[in-house]
């Protein structure tokens, strides 16, 4: 699967995207016979709906797409032009705003991913778009590719996107960009430090691990932290079978912070960037850790485990706690971590949480601009008396079920203490039902936003 632009030397036909009060004027510009047309089939401008005006031999002459006035409910709507439009090229022809225009040519773009790995698909040539002049299609080109990148890891079912894979694919996207990376595996995690990553991957075969992989030599400091849970079965706190179906997306937040990375590094950002990953299996064995267990993070705190399968929080504390000790300018993680998220925004919104209020201001602005939409939930202080249970500093499952979000993005703060900024984001991380640009499936959340606010966040 390829996303690229069409030559641009090679013939198009004009997509005219018009909405229902453009209409009247447009059609006043053009010959008689395309506005008879236009009526005959009735079209109107409405959103989605598409209008092919044919030239004396047959061949397409003036193509017709519904756009909104403003952004409607929804985005990407031109996604759907380039589905269902006849194989060939076109051009836009349109006087939306700058950043829409960008929204639509992304979409476009996006609507040609497909995850063929199992089943590769016998897809004509398709619709294709010429790059629009005025624009930075490379920057656009690279966030779709970015994007397909990580949907692509979540979508690999867990047997072949086990810890092993998902360090391999890490370091060959560092390796392709002149970047290093360190590994520690298995009991060495023990040696290094790191008991909390150890502790939840230990009772699978496969070898749970710390991915540490840097780029960039100037610039400020940007460290990105991934939840790397290849499959949770919830380990001996198991999952039903029904909310274990899902669970080989449980690595979305590395999926999306490695797809960030590549973003940031095919552009070349002038900064400092390193990504952490915790790879692991929450399996069930004899070697499961236990309900009642009580672990001594990197950090030095004790956490009593009142649930194994709330499991991502403690392999992000490790790496966290890694990460806050060299206090980078801006502290990011990212990850498929509660239930409660959804709940509380549904799987659209990507939730994040911060203390920095300019860079709260600049990732909301940056998520409208881009159509990346995410939303402020709040550190709020007086939880954390929740997550201090009796016999240890911190508890990784409050009982009792509320604020689920907000108590564990207050537990992974304690261990980003030392990061001049820290910012979580608790994604979902994969699209329910298909969506413009976005098939079922594994699906990226948050990472355009975040990229399109770093020149603010870091003074780029």
């Amino acid at each position: 699967m390829t996303l690229s632009f069409a030559d641009t030397d090679a013939p198009s036909t004009a997509l005219h995207l018009l909405t229902p009060d453009d209409l009247p004027a447009w059609r006043q510009r053009h010959s008689a016979e395309v506005s008879s047309w236009m009526e005959r089939i009735g079209f109107t401008g409405a959103l989605g709906q598409a209008a092919l005006v044919p030239d004396g031999e047959g061949a397409i002459a003036v193509a017709g797409y519904g756009t909104p006035e403003k952004r409607a409910r929804g985005r990407f709507h031109l996604a759907s032009a380039a589905k269902s439009l006849p194989d060939g090229v076109y051009h836009l022809e349109t006087d939306l705003p700058a950043n829409e225009l960008v929204e639509a040519v992304l979409g476009w773009l996006l609507a040609a991913y497909t995850y063929d790995r199992y089943k590769p698909t016998t897809r004509s040539g398709g619709a294709r778009l010429k790059a629009p002049d005025g624009l930075d299609t490379k920057r656009i080109l690279t966030v779709a590719e970015s994007e397909a990148f990580t949907r692509d890891l979540i979508n690999t079912p867990a047997n072949d996107m086990g810890p092993e894979e998902l360090e391999e694919a890490a370091c060959a996207l560092f390796d392709e960009y002149g970047g290093t990376h360190e590994v520690t595996r298995g009991d060495d995690l023990l040696a290094a430090k790191f008991p909390l990553i150890h502790a939840v991957g230990r009772a699978s075969p496969r070898a749970p691990r710390l991915v540490d992989l840097r780029w960039g030599e100037t610039g400020p400091a940007l460290t990105l932290v991934g939840k790397g849970v290849c499959f949770d079965t919830g380990g001996l706190n198991l999952k039903p079978g029904g909310s274990m179906g899902l669970m080989k997306k449980d690595m979305g937040g590395a999926a999306t912070v490695l797809g960030l990375a590549r973003s940031i590094m095919a552009l070349k950002l002038p900064l400092r960037l390193r990504v952490l990953i915790p790879a692991v299996e929450n399996a069930v064995s004899g070697a499961a850790f236990r309900p009642q267990d009580v672990l001594t993070s990197r950090k030095g705190l004790t956490v009593e485990v009142n649930n194994t399968d709330a499991e991502g929080r403690l392999v992000l504390a490790d790496a966290l706690a890694l990460a806050a000790e060299e206090a980078p300018d801006c502290l990011i993680s990212m990850a498929t971590l509660t239930g409660a998220a959804r709940v509380a925004v549904g799987p659209d919104l990507a939730p994040f949480f911060t203390d920095d209020e300019s860079i709260a201001s600049a990732l909301s602005q940056s998520g409208a601009r881009v159509a990346d939409p995410v939303w402020r939930l709040p550190f709020h202080t007086p939880y954390e008396a929740l997550v201090e249970p009796a016999i240890a500093d911190l508890d990784n499952a409050p009982k009792g079920g509320m604020a689920g979000a907000i108590t564990a993005a207050l537990f992974l703060r304690r261990f980003a203490e030392g990061a001049p900024s820290y910012t979580h984001f608790d994604i979902y991380g994969w699209q329910p039902t298909a969506a413009p640009a976005r098939p079922v499936g594994g699906v990226g959340q948050g990472a355009r936003a975040i990229l399109d606010a770093l020149p603010d966040v870091l003074g780029l």
